[in-house]
């Protein structure tokens, strides 16, 4: 029954954030007449090689008028991304719904392990589809969004993916990428499930896992030379830094 009520849940966004998307294609064409009038208008004051106080005063007018359309285009783009956010928690908690469903159904046992290059394409695109967090003027970002670490009191949820410290086969200790399970609050013990080897349960007791991005900041979230966890084609993580390209100068950032 959840299951269909998240399929109900999740048509009725994509509804809503289609007619988002629409809104915005109006309120951008609407505003496109006022832009081509600012422009128009800087052209004559060039061709006069004077700003008289007419041109000061619709200029003004002008500006005042963008900006209030901009914001106006803005709200509606939060907006959509709000559903995007929702649509994508919807679908996840559908996911583990599933999952623990089918959790004592013996006629499908856990995967095999995972092939490295299918693992690396699954995170690249996990990464490219985190819902983006544009905060307003003065606005910081949320804990969790790039780089920002989660809080000291944080939990991590059942179907969250974390970097999680566990022994291996060897006693040694490594950082794996897993998805949590269940956290007790008596043991302050983490079971997580290994993402590479789904079925592969792990107690995780030695610290606290560390949690990947729920959202995207932009680069000005990861600065260069920040101390980060690397996961390569290997089963586990590799400690690094990291480090922009391009001259060292990292890319447009999309936060404020």
């Amino acid at each position: 029954m959840a299951l269909v009520s998240a399929d109900s849940r999740i048509a009725e966004l994509l509804t809503e954030l289609h007619q988002l998307i629409k809104q915005t294609q109006e309120e951008r064409s609407r505003s496109e007449h006022n832009l081509v009038n600012i422009q128009k208008t800087h052209e004559r004051m060039q061709t006069e090689n004077k700003i008289s106080p007419y041109f000061r005063t619709k200029l003004r007018g002008l500006y005042t008028t963008a900006k209030a359309d901009a914001e106006a285009e803005c709200n509606i783009l939060r907006k959509a991304l709000d559903k995007i956010a929702e649509i994508k928690s919807l679908l996840e908690e559908r996911r583990i719904a599933a999952k623990i469903a089918g959790l004592y159904n013996d006629s499908e046992p856990p995967r095999k392990t995972m092939r490295r290059g299918v693992l690396m394409t699954l995170l690249q695109q996990s990464a490219m589809t985190l819902p983006l967090w544009i905060g307003k003027p003065g606005d910081k970002p949320p804990p969790l969004c790039g780089a920002i670490p989660a809080s000291g009191d944080y939990v991590a949820k059942p179907g969250d993916k974390v970097a999680a410290r566990v022994k291996a086969v060897d006693g040694d200790e490594q950082w794996i990428l897993a998805e949590v399970v269940s956290y007790s609050h008596a043991t302050n013990k983490y079971e997580v499930d290994d993402i590479d080897e789904e079925g592969k349960d792990r107690g995780l007791t030695q610290s606290p896992p560390g949690d990947t991005p729920s959202a995207a900041g932009g680069s000005s979230r990861c600065p260069s030379g920040r101390p980060t966890l690397r996961q390569t084609q290997r089963p586990c993580f590799r400690r690094s830094s990291l480090c922009w390209p391009c001259i060292h100068r990292p890319p447009a950032s999309t936060g404020p």
